[in-house]
């Protein structure tokens, strides 16, 4: 059987600097991912030209832009690159370049010049939920993005603040603390369980 071995991480994209290369469909899909989930990400985007609704959409979220083609001398400072163009050549040209300095990159719809994929994401307030298909199917990954969207409660932000209050008065060592959080939480599944 095969099995997904990607370990998820989440990201603190305004301390890192995140590239796209690309300023067409593709690219504005990436960037509309980033920010709808990061609204406060650094984001760089160049490329010699750009769609309309890619310059509108970077320039709502601050996104600096560079009208230029593209060269490794962009690369500098920058934590995670994502090529999108619609040029074979340049994204390889892009993933090697990342690759000779270490950095991590992203070709789009190219599974095997991916350091990282960009999966579903679901966020309900201080709620986030990443969902990967290890690459192979992104419309399964949208699909388990929408029913979690409708299953997760809107309110869900205030449990998990009430959660977090009630964690910072419970004494003891951590087996303690997980014990006692684990008493507290286990009405969530037998409760959805009757």
């Amino acid at each position: 059987m095969e099995r997904n071995n990607l370990y998820p991480v989440f990201l603190k994209t305004n301390s890192l600097h995140i590239l796209i290369v690309g300023g067409g469909n593709v690219a504005e899909e990436k960037l509309s991912f980033l920010t709808k989930s990061s609204p406060d990400a650094k984001i760089t985007m160049v490329s010699p030209l750009f769609r309309k609704n890619t310059l509108d959409l970077a320039r709502s979220f601050n996104v600096a832009l560079i009208k230029s083609v593209y060269n490794a001398d962009f690369l500098s400072g920058k934590h995670l690159v994502i090529a999108t163009t619609d040029q074979p050549e340049v994204n390889m040209k892009v993933y090697y370049d990342c690759r000779s300095i270490n950095k991590l990159v992203n070709v789009a719809d190219n599974p095997p010049y991916c350091d990282f994929y960009m999966g579903g994401i679901v966020t309900k307030g201080n709620v986030k939920i990443a969902i990967s298909t290890d690459g192979k199917s992104p419309t399964t990954a949208k699909r388990l993005r929408q029913f979690f969207e409708d299953v997760i409660p809107e309110d869900i932000s205030r449990m998990v603040q009430n959660l977090n209050a009630y964690r910072k008065t419970i004494k003891g060592d951590f087996e303690q603390k997980v014990s006692a959080m684990n008493e507290v939480t286990e009405t969530l599944i037998t409760n959805t369980e009757d």
